[in-house]
């Protein structure tokens, strides 16, 4: 078993975009939308993963946190497609509360490798 999936962190950020690509799959959001919010959280776990393949401090640490402004980016996006009625408030809520709680923890991983 790869190291990564063991970190609550990423299983967070998996778990998040696992259900932001059922939302971009099922919702009729504009193309152009789901697509930057399919890549904008599909990164969050990917440069989570990634950045636990690096062996230096200062690596890890950059892939943390491009992660974290990927999780930024996808809250932005939320937001704002809730605030158009493309995704059910109470759906963007929960999902903004999810994107925060990665954010924070990425936050900390980032603070301890400096």
């Amino acid at each position: 078993m790869l190291l990564y999936t063991k970190l609550v962190v990423y299983q967070k950020a998996f778990a998040l975009n696992k259900q932001i690509y059922q939302i971009v799959k099922k919702s009729p959001i504009p193309l152009y939308a789901k697509d930057q919010l399919g890549r904008s959280s599909l990164s969050i776990m990917l440069n989570i993963a990634e950045g636990n393949g690096k062996t230096g401090k200062r690596d890890k640490r950059n892939f943390l946190v491009i992660a974290r402004a990927s999780a930024h980016e996808s809250g932005a996006l939320i937001d704002f497609l809730a605030s158009e009625n493309e995704i059910n408030p109470d759906q963007a809520s929960y999902l903004l509360k999810e994107i925060d709680d990665v954010s924070k923890m990425l936050y900390s991983i980032i603070k301890s490798l400096e």
